[in-house]
């Protein structure tokens, strides 16, 4: 795990190397301080030689300032390379994900991955700057001051090494008890952000439904799981505070006194007490920084792994070896073709799937709520890669061409489009990113968007909210489908991308496909007849099987789902108009 996130400090690293050398210095000159107030004490205070205390208090003046310069160079240094690993570790973590597949995305949900990328990070920046420095600095200033102290009185050394093992069990147990609840607390903030989220984006339901009551229960709920969780592992942890004084106090209190009985028996003088003194407290400085590490890395060791996790997860679709980088033509083909979201042939929710489209057609999708449309044209740009049969486009398998070209060829708009906050010529962009205002014009006039677009006051310039909130439904949908013209595709999937317009508009769209792309083939997934009624053929699909495949007419006479649908959507007469 340290190994994989290591691998993000990148050019940061130089800092997080420089960091121990600067720290290693200034402990050398802190344990020098002692030993030289030990001398200015025995044989310049107590001998009264001013000469040799002014001598002595210069060089500790100089000593002070040359540690206090490399403190703020080790902390400049560690705090440096600390938040360049956090930007690379997040730029890591967002690059991968952007990778995913579908099916990798359904593993974590959008609340757990923004935990994640936030406040799991910041853990893991606090830890590494942290350990760049004590880690380092307990380390070294224990183990020079405990080598110090048995040099010069053997007997006090010992009281350290009685000590250190009660400080030790005690941190044991208070990380052995912290790990699992801040796991649990980790788990309660991706509870958290997900209300959060949900109420955001869905503010305008709840509010005409006015469940503003409700919204507030359950932020209250997942808020505190979080205080309950946080409190019990603070409590643990602040345990280590009294554990440290207790420590302390008694490592000073013993060395006084049989330090006080030395002084009597002359077995050590006034200036080596002092100078046991100052170095019990580096000692137990050092020991409390490390215990202080170690409680920091018990919180983020759950946050490291959430990361990890997250930067581990490889994406299942991938390039080939030697993939094609052009689409011929738009001629579609299933063969056998069947698929399962936990990749287990045995649990498919849709089989044996097998049709022909021919470059240029306009196919319609009609079946059930959960008869398997979405998922059937997903297949095309490997959103999802079926787990049987084959998927062939131009001839060749999706699974041949390079993932991009397919992608830019087969352009697909989702159920739940989305319109990024900017302006509508930065959304139409994401179609192509050179595309010219006169192919703007032509797309909206195409996806019957011109006639709202065109009272814009800023034309292309016109300000669009997050998830185009100042627009209505139909808008959105129009400008959505403009989008995925303006990539010019060799195939153009429209899943229910016109539910939110009225039948008029819906039809003037699907006439001004045929005859502008009509070398492009489009796939129409609708719920209205009316809407795939002119198609070249039509598809019933029918619990993740094809229950059969002809023009209205054909269909109309032989198929029993797509009568039923056209007599129920028909019964109070035409919706044509």
């Amino acid at each position: 795990m340290i190994k994989e996130l290591l691998k993000h400090a990148g050019e940061y690293m130089r800092y997080t190397i420089l960091t121990p050398f600067i720290v290693a210095l200034e402990v050398v000159i802190e344990t020098m301080i002692p030993y030289i107030t030990a001398s200015l004490v025995d044989q310049g205070v107590i001998a009264a030689d001013m000469g040799y205390i002014a001598i002595c208090g210069s060089i500790l003046v100089s000593m002070a300032i040359a540690g206090g310069t490399l403190g703020i160079f080790s902390g400049w240094s560690a705090s440096k390379g600390s938040t360049g690993f956090a930007k690379n570790l997040m730029d890591g973590m967002y690059s991968n994900i952007q990778d995913f597949s579908f099916s990798n995305i359904d593993k974590f949900s959008p609340s757990s991955l923004v935990t994640r990328l936030t406040t799991d990070v910041m853990n893991i920046r606090q830890s590494y700057q942290m350990v760049s420095r004590l880690s380092v600095r307990c380390p070294l200033q224990l183990v020079f001051a405990l080598a110090v102290t048995f040099s010069v009185n053997w007997k006090i050394g010992l009281i350290f090494l009685g000590i250190a093992p009660v400080l030790g069990v005690g941190l044991f147990f208070m990380i052995r008890f912290a790990y699992p609840v801040f796991m649990r607390v980790f788990k309660s903030y991706d509870k958290m952000n997900k209300v959060v989220r949900e109420n955001v984006k869905g503010v305008r339901v709840v509010k005409s439904f006015n469940s503003q009551g409700e919204e507030i229960e359950k932020f209250d709920d997942a808020s505190g799981d979080i205080y309950r969780n946080f409190s019990m592992g603070e409590r643990v942890l602040a345990l280590n505070g009294p554990l440290m004084q207790l420590c302390m106090n008694g490592t000073i209190l013993l060395i006084a006194w049989f330090g006080a009985n030395m002084i009597v028996s002359e077995e050590m003088t006034t200036g080596e007490l002092t100078m046991m003194i100052s170095y019990s407290m580096q000692i137990l400085t050092s020991l409390m920084m490390f215990s202080m590490v170690l409680v920091m890395i018990t919180m983020s060791r759950a946050s490291a792994e959430r990361v990890v996790e997250v930067l581990r997860e490889k994406t299942d679709i991938v390039n080939p070896e030697e993939p094609i980088y052009e689409v011929a033509n738009g001629d579609i083909e299933y063969k056998g073709v069947g698929f399962s979201y936990v990749a287990d042939p045995n649990k498919q929710c849709m089989s044996d799937i097998s049709f022909k489209i021919k470059s240029g057609e306009m196919v319609g999708v009609l079946g059930g709520t959960g008869s398997g449309k979405t998922t059937l044209v997903q297949l095309l740009p490997r959103l999802y890669d079926a787990t049987s049969g084959e998927v062939i486009i131009a001839g060749h398998n999706v699974r041949e061409y390079d993932i991009k070209t397919l992608r830019d060829n087969v352009s697909v708009v989702l159920q739940k489009n989305v319109l990024f906050s900017g302006t509508l010529r930065e959304n139409m962009k994401w179609g192509n990113n050179d595309v010219t205002d006169e192919e703007i014009d032509e797309a909206l006039r195409l996806s019957s968007s011109i006639d709202f677009t065109s009272t814009f006051k800023s034309g292309y310039d016109h300000h669009i909210e997050q998830g185009g909130s100042n627009l209505s439904g139909g808008q959105k949908q129009r400008l959505c489908i403009a989008r995925a013209m303006i990539k010019n595709p060799k195939i153009l999937i429209l899943d229910d991308s016109t539910s939110a317009v009225d039948t008029r508009t819906d039809r003037n769209i699907k006439q001004a496909l045929r005859t502008a792309k009509a070398d492009v083939t489009k796939i129409i997934i609708a719920q209205r007849i009316s809407s795939v009624i002119d198609a070249d053929k039509i598809i019933v699909l029918d619990n993740g099987h094809i229950n059969g495949i002809g023009t209205h007419e054909e269909l109309m006479k032989n198929n029993l789902i797509y009568q039923e649908v056209y007599e129920s959507q028909n019964k109070g007469g035409s919706d044509n108009e």
